[in-house]
């Protein structure tokens, strides 16, 4: 480290033109290739994978994105003359927009036609589906906008026009330009707070931007490659900003401190860089381990977004120790505020001591370890309490914004069940798809229909449709109760277990439950059956690692169970807002529904990436002050008073960017925004300066405990340095301890 930090130094331009190439370079190639983003959430082998793959096969024209465009009236029905011509006008009209591969409304010939299921019973509401040419994946979002467009023309006074379906939901694209933007602000203001110079406030902020600016483009070409999913850049831009400018924050806070004790501008950069930045390479690798530690589920949907994710942290941790160090050379004594600099000339260097706060508050907690333990247990228990009634499923439509044209289509759709509209499961119908092979199996396929209307939890279901060959069959089936509901679960699996196998008799007849509430079940199910072993193993990485750095059981053991409280508390407080609807839509974030099922997976690696960064800063200073003294009282009241404001800084860093993305609009990503804004704020204030500190105290010299036979076969990793000859500290003297000087 210390030698790529000098060589940053006296290249200073070199890295820095070096970078721009780097960011222009990547940006123009994913300019020119455009992305290929994928929300697919089938999964290979799964029984709706596998009626989704026949589908494809037996029904080519049926591939492309289909929507629902839904028109209500207050008054009067939608089959007067009025309203039948002003509907039948923009129909044709979208028809004929580029991308529109057919439109199925509800006027025909004859009112007693096909289309006169397309009107709700009461007359006042009725819907027409949009068939697009492509994949939703594959739309151009501006074709889609002018369907969106010309749809919405068509509303006046008492005749209101929404549309609804995944491939209308690509205009209502999240506002993530705002939420960085408020992020990096709030950034500002805390580093501005905490430097008191306008140049060093700036250079974790331009470095976080550089690496997270490349790592979206370079995202963005990562698509054409592998699944990955749309929410991915913003994801990693999240993590990218929260992670770059804390990486940043620690090697300016160690840079600023050598400056303040005399050393010249290069020497104080390289010994910050040879410093902090191993800790910063060590603690972005954690994150990237428990990132790709998503990889053991082997499902395509979460390998994209582990390696997209783990991308971004990697371009942070590099722009740290390479591109800041430049920076830090080029803006030399500016890194210090007029005061600092003009105190340094009047008074000269002097060695800093934990003063003020931080020291007062270590020494409060060594005196009270047991109360504040205990009060730091409580409250995170007491958070963790709403996490036991965790639901897993897909949000639908019907959790959007209330002000959003696919939110107000998914209720004129449902209706309010007194004819009203097509009842909650016309948002989310099953497909049903059936193997044919042979006379008796179409028979029996044709009568299913009867066996189906008799099904609990079934509203309506349609006619057979066959291929051309008759050798595979769709029945669409409507259920009672809306997609993300635990009801439409029920009847998923009653089909798949009990009507559907009787229903073949003495038939080959073999018939599989699709459509996307089916696969969104089955990709709950895959995840929540692997999701103890994905656990175990991030835990067991993340504990090797620490193992080996601080040669101590108890301290890894420590580690595990503060990250494990971390990611309850924050699961909690996301049920809580998302599940309970507690302030959801205040917030603009929609109703209250299940949590995405591959939340846990992504929360998890990230929560467990970032708890150990704090862990690593906080213990490794600790650590570093028990080799010299052997005295744990010592070792963690110094640790704690000399990391806590760094930490504390940059975890109200790391709470702003992360809580500014709730403005996103996007409510996945404002699940992410909470849970980590929440897991961050809780591991910074209660557990590594509250509940962490009293353990150790109260444990002793049994933090630093390792069996002999285990230390001489593990290897060593140092995260510190050893100090340089001459160097010297002078550890404030406290509780009759004599003073301690290193040489």
């Amino acid at each position: 480290m210390t030698a790529l930090a000098r060589w940053c130094l006296r290249r200073r331009i070199v890295v820095i033109v070096l970078w721009l190439a780097a960011f222009a370079g990547v940006a123009v190639a994913a300019g020119v290739t455009g992305a290929a983003y994928s929300n697919n959430y089938e999964v290979p082998g799964t029984e709706s994978g596998q009626a989704s793959a026949r589908m494809a096969k037996a029904f080519p024209d049926r591939s492309g994105d289909s929507d629902t465009l839904v028109w209500h009236t207050d008054s009067g029905t939608v089959r007067s003359a009025a309203v039948k011509k002003t509907m039948r006008h923009t129909l044709e009209k979208i028809a004929g927009l580029p991308g529109v591969s057919e439109v199925q409304g509800p006027y025909g010939r004859h009112d007693d036609g096909p289309g006169a299921r397309q009107i709700s019973k009461d007359g006042h509401t009725a819907y027409a589906s949009v068939l697009f040419d492509r994949r939703t994946d594959d739309l151009d979002v501006d074709r889609v906008q002018k369907v969106v467009d010309t749809a919405q023309a068509a509303s006046r006074p008492g005749l209101q026009v929404e549309l609804g379906g995944a491939g209308i939901a690509l205009t209502e694209a999240p506002r993530a330009q705002l939420a960085e933007i408020i992020g990096l602000c709030a950034a500002a203001v805390v580093l501005f707070l905490a430097f008191g110079s306008l140049a060093a406030t700036f250079l974790p902020i331009i470095t976080a931007l550089a690496a997270v600016g490349t790592a979206s483009a370079g995202i963005t070409l990562l698509s054409h490659a592998m699944t990955v999913a749309d929410f991915a850049p913003m994801l990693g831009m999240l993590i990218g900003l929260g992670v770059g400018i804390d990486y940043a924050l620690f090697i300016v806070t160690r840079h600023r401190k050598g400056l303040r004790e005399g050393l010249p501008v290069d020497e104080a950069a390289t010994r910050a860089v040879a410093v902090s930045g191993r800790a910063v390479v060590f603690a972005g690798a954690t994150v990237c381990i428990a990132l790709l530690g998503m990889l053991i589920l082997r499902l395509s949907f979460l390998n994209g977004v582990a390696l997209a994710a783990s991308l971004t942290v990697v371009l942070t941790v590099a722009a740290a120790v390479t591109l800041l160090p430049a920076l830090l050379g080029l803006i030399g004594m500016r890194a210090l505020s007029r005061r600092e600099r003009r105190r340094l000339a009047e008074h000269g260097p002097r060695p800093e001591r934990p003063t003020g706060i931080a020291a007062r508050w270590s020494g409060f907690v060594e005196r009270h370890p047991k109360l504040l333990g205990t009060t730091a247990a409580a409250v995170m228990l007491a958070l963790a309490l709403p996490a036991f009634g965790l639901h897993l499923g897909t949000s639908d439509q019907g959790n959007n914004p209330a002000t959003s044209t696919t939110r107000k289509a998914y209720d004129l759709l449902a209706g309010d069940g007194r004819g009203s509209g097509f009842g909650p499961g016309s948002n989310g119908p099953l497909t049903l798809v059936g193997t044919l092979d042979g006379a008796k199996d179409r028979i029996a396929f044709d009568a299913l229909p009867e066996r189906l209307r008799d099904t609990p939890g079934v509203a309506r279901v349609s006619r057979p449709v066959f291929d051309g060959s008759h050798g595979t069959g769709v029945i669409t089936v409507v259920p009672t109760s809306s997609p993300q509901s635990r009801q439409t679960s029920d009847l998923v699996e009653r089909l798949r277990t009990e009507v559907l196998p009787e229903a073949g008799g003495a038939a080959t007849l073999r018939v599989q439950v699709g459509g996307i509430t089916a696969s969104y079940d089955d990709f709950a199910s895959v995840i929540v059956g692997k999701l103890p072993l994905f656990i175990g193993v991030v835990i067991a990485l993340g504990s090797v690692l620490l193992l080996l750095a601080f040669r101590s059981i108890g301290i890894p053991l420590k580690a595990a169970l503060m990250n494990v409280a971390a990611v309850a508390s924050s699961f909690g407080i996301v049920v809580a807002v998302f599940q309970w609807g507690w302030g959801s839509e205040l917030l603009g974030l929609g109703s209250a529904g299940p949590i995405e099922p591959f939340l846990p997976v992504i929360m998890v690696s990230v929560l467990f990436g970032l708890s150990m960064d704090y862990q690593v800063f906080l213990v490794s200073r600790m650590y570093e002050e028990w080799q010299l003294t052997h005295n744990n009282r010592r070792a963690v009241r110094v640790g704690l008073a000399e990391t806590s404001r760094v930490i504390n800084s940059a975890a109200v860093i790391m709470i702003a960017v992360f809580g500014a993305f709730v403005l996103s609009g996007d409510r996945i990503i404002a699940m992410f925004g909470i849970g980590l804004a929440a897991a961050v704020a809780l591991d910074a204030f209660v557990l590594r300066t509250l509940l962490v500190p009293a353990l150790m105290h109260l444990l002793g010299g049994a933090n630093w405990w390792l069996p002999s036979w285990l230390d001489r076969w593990l290897p060593r990793i140092s995260i510190e340095p050893p100090p340089e000859p001459g160097a010297v500290r002078l550890p404030a003297p406290q509780d009759g301890e004599k003073p301690l000087v290193r040489a």
